[in-house]
């Protein structure tokens, strides 16, 4: 009868587990390792897969040299133009629309080609989803909503929601007005400089938190409001830190911020009283301080039988793109207009044809210039050829940069990083255009959005006749969750004659 050899039967019973443990660990993994790469290896010669041209590191082994120029770049609010000019670096300079990069040890595969984008967000649609690090940066404060998770909860927050940005409510557009008036008693008629930037985020977060919790926060009304511009602050600083946490990656564990902690908690708080007042209102409690008949998007949710948490989850979600993208929007519309008195002057002369009437939804929607100039704001492969299939492994990032797309000279001219409205009178860009995402998860609020920009426009160059930038400097990012402009949007306004 065979035995174990001597030197193993002296070892005591423990370590011999360890070492059977050990041995069938390195042998489990060898043989799901060998199966995996068969299996990777025929998915890739039946494809006709071909590597992606690699990133031309100066450290190719954990990619620290991307990283510390990411952080630099971040700090100078130049991000975005050096992940544009990345493309033309791969392939010894000759440029490539999709390559991979190391970045802290994974490698991750970056694009900027519009079928490529269209798999991940629509025909492939299934076999991507989001990354576990954007869904633990952005779950501390958004909890489970439809910008933080995946399948079948996302699929159940789509349709929670969708229903509420109906024509119906997106069309009323009282809401605007009443927030548009606070903001323009805070433009000086002196022609003194203001931040319209500051001002954008204001009314944004006063006008989405009327149509979603059916009280606004109220900072641009007279006197302010202390718990709302608490929540302004509060709010502004846990986006900032989400998004940075987002941005660092697994290094996010190492910057621990008890402040955050602090503001989450009173966000929290301050949506939780809503929520709470909008269930008992759907169980049809006499509640005093109701939205007195006007549509509110929280008791719409409340009458679903969801639970408080969930709904305060969702509410925070699409606070987060009420709030930040169309502030950053209107932002970036008046930086260039202040520049670009030509276009400033022809916006303007379709705006008067109102003859200082309030606009309604309809002539909204008829002012082609106005969506030109939208467009224009808003657009901020594999193989020797770029053409053949790219194999991505389960669990590899895939990074596309809409920036970049936006800015492809052979689908938007040579002059594709010059501001010109103009050229969307003969283009027609299908997903070589992606300003609200594409797919299943298009943006819902995309209507609510444009429209709440538009008559925000509309009504201040009915209000103001010239506008003058105050702020020479070079364009530079400053990344919150979304884009914004640092240093603001600062310009002197004469106000209109009478139309």
């Amino acid at each position: 009868m065979a035995t174990l050899p001597t030197s193993l039967q002296s070892q005591h019973p423990s370590l011999m587990a360890l070492y059977l443990f050990s041995a069938t660990y390195i042998l489990y993994r060898f043989v799901t390792g060998t199966i995996t790469f068969v299996r990777r290896r025929a998915i890739i010669i039946q494809n006709g897969c071909q590597p992606v041209p690699r990133y031309p590191h100066k450290e190719p082994f954990f990619g620290l040299d991307i990283f510390f120029e990411n952080l630099r770049l971040l700090k100078s609010g130049t991000f975005l133009l050096a992940v544009q000019r990345r493309f033309n670096m791969v392939n010894g300079g000759r440029g490539a629309n999709t390559y991979s990069a190391k970045v802290l040890g994974e490698t991750m595969i970056f694009t900027n080609e519009p079928e490529n984008v269209k798999t991940i967000l629509a025909t492939k649609f299934r076999e991507f989803e989001l990354p576990p690090i954007r869904i633990k940066a952005f779950g501390a404060i958004f909890g489970r909503g439809i910008f933080t998770t995946n399948g079948h909860d996302w699929e159940t927050s789509r349709a929670l929601l969708r229903p509420n940005f109906a024509r119906k409510q997106i069309a009323d557009l009282d809401i605007f007005e009443s927030h548009f008036s606070k903001m323009k008693a805070h433009i000086p008629l002196d022609g003194s400089t203001v931040d319209l930037q500051k001002l954008f985020f204001m009314l944004t977060l006063d006008s989405a938190t009327e149509f979603l919790f059916g009280h606004s926060t109220n900072v641009l009304a007279p006197g302010g409001s202390v718990a709302g511009e608490r929540f302004s602050e509060a709010f502004e600083y846990a986006c900032k830190r989400a998004g940075d946490a987002g941005r660092a990656g697994m290094l996010a564990v190492l910057m621990p911020d008890q402040r955050n902690k602090t503001e989450i908690g009173f966000i929290h708080e301050y949506v939780k009283q809503y929520v709470d007042k909008a269930i008992r209102i759907g169980k049809g409690q006499n509640i005093v301080d109701g939205s007195n008949g006007r549509y509110t998007f929280l008791e719409e949710l409340a009458k679903t039988g969801y639970d408080a948490k969930r709904i305060q989850d969702e509410l925070l979600n699409i606070l987060l793109a009420g709030r930040d993208t169309t502030a950053g929007l209107l932002s970036h519309v008046f930086y260039y207009l202040a520049r670009r008195q030509d276009v400033f002057q022809k916006l303007r002369a379709e705006v008067v044809d109102l003859k200082g009437a309030r606009p309604t939804f309809g002539d909204i929607k008829e002012m082609k210039y106005l969506r030109y100039c939208l467009s224009e704001i808003i657009p901020l492969g594999g193989g020797p050829d770029g053409k053949c299939p790219v194999f991505v492994k389960k669990g590899q990032r895939v990074g596309y940069s809409v920036y970049a797309i936006h800015r492809r000279k052979d689908f938007y001219g040579e002059d594709a990083e010059y501001f010109r409205p103009e050229r969307w009178e003969t283009i027609r860009p299908g997903w070589e255009n992606l300003p609200f995402n594409g797919g299943p998860r298009i943006c819902i609020g995309q209507q609510f959005a444009l429209t709440e920009a538009s008559y925000t426009i509309i009504r201040l160059l009915q209000s103001f006749e010239a506008i003058e930038s105050r702020d020479d400097s070079e364009y530079r990012e400053a990344f919150v969750v979304t884009l914004a402009i640092r240093g603001g949007t600062k310009v002197a306004m004469t106000p209109a004659s009478a139309i």
